[in-house]
């Protein structure tokens, strides 16, 4: 038996689509199993046990559709018996026709249900706690006699990685019996990033609350908008803040990480890394962001969120979450930190 599962793009989706191979692997014990995802979100799987091979979606078949024939070409070459294309757009349509799988699953788009044999509708609503990201995932299975109701994303994290990031951050005098705090200080997008004085704020609270350490997760070219929302904290805040602290490629970060009590800030893969790492999460979404969709594994104690529609649900009368996008940043404006203050301290209390 072979299997191909497609999850192209962004770190969350391919870190959330994961969890499908747990699943496979105990149905098919012996299957060659492989992972088809964009290069740069290899971190967040790699050392998975479940998966057998992955196939990088490189930017350069992305930009070329010449490429994009030739790599489906060399994947049909594997004989494929299931694809599975979570992804479910052009270029994963196109390597999934290609693939000669007799069995190909994906989710129901009238306009692609004759590349597929079996065509998921997703759900619009759930109770189950994992929420809908993974449910919808989970309906995929059901085409090969898989029903599981839950499976939580897991990223492997070496001894060898958790020792050298507890080194790296001791060598900056990181005390390990204080609260240690990772905030997400940056969304994937404007639209999808808290505005910097509400951000500040939620950081001034967590260290008047806690007295605790901050750490921030951003990469080099970002350094002017984290040191902007640096300089927007108080001053005793920002002494503990460790700004020059922070993982210089995404396997530092995820090791880094594993040290923290909490990750708090921007919805995003940030949140999902910190979850399938067990680290407690408090998440900040964006005004169009649908909560029902992403917030995985809610407890209101371990992984808490807040969306502007929990306070504010007038505003998205009749409307869609993905209706609001337009007007994202003028509702992120009325998205006052001072919403979910006494939730951010019942939270930081649960943590410390």
């Amino acid at each position: 038996m072979k299997i191909l599962v497609i999850q192209q793009k962004m770190i969350g989706d391919v870190l959330t689509s994961s969890i499908l191979f747990e699943a496979l692997r105990e149905k098919y014990p012996n299957a060659q199993l492989d992972y088809l995802i964009n290069s740069h979100t290899f971190p967040v799987v790699e050392n998975n046990p479940f998966i057998t091979n992955f196939i990088h979606f490189s930017p350069e078949v992305e930009k070329s559709k010449r490429k994009l024939f030739k790599l489906a070409k060399s994947i049909k070459k594997n004989k494929y018996d299931v694809v599975i294309d979570v992804y479910s757009k052009l270029s994963s349509n196109i390597i999934t026709l290609f693939s000669g799988a007799k069995t190909k699953i994906s989710y129901h788009k009238s306009y692609t249900t004759f590349v597929y044999t079996h065509n998921i509708k997703r759900l619009t609503s759930t109770s189950n706690p994992a929420g809908l990201a993974i449910v919808n995932r989970l309906q995929l299975l059901e085409p090969l006699g898989i029903d599981i109701e839950n499976i939580k994303p897991k990223i492997y994290i070496t001894q060898q990685e958790k020792e050298t990031s507890k080194a790296f951050l001791k060598s900056y005098n990181i005390d390990f019996k204080k609260p240690l705090f990772m905030i997400s200080v940056l969304g994937s997008g404007e639209n999808k990033t808290y505005p910097f004085h509400h951000m500040a704020k939620v950081i001034d609270l967590i260290v008047s609350q806690t007295q605790g350490q901050i750490l921030f997760n951003y990469i080099p070219k970002q350094e002017p908008e984290a040191k902007a929302i640096f300089d927007l904290c108080k001053t005793n805040t920002q002494n503990h803040i460790y700004f020059n602290v922070y993982g210089k490629s995404l396997r530092d970060f995820l090791a880094i990480t594993t040290h923290c009590n909490a990750l708090i800030g921007n919805e995003g893969g940030a949140v999902n890394m910190a979850k399938a790492l067990n680290i407690k999460t408090f998440t900040i979404f964006s005004p169009w962001i649908d909560k029902d969709t992403w917030s995985v594994f809610e407890d209101d104690s371990n992984n808490v969120s807040v969306h502007l529609k929990d306070y504010k649900p007038d505003l998205y009368a009749n409307k869609t979450e993905k209706e609001m996008k337009p007007q994202a940043m003028s509702l992120y404006q009325e998205f006052n930190p001072d919403f979910f203050e006494k939730q951010l301290i019942s939270f930081l209390k649960h943590i410390y």
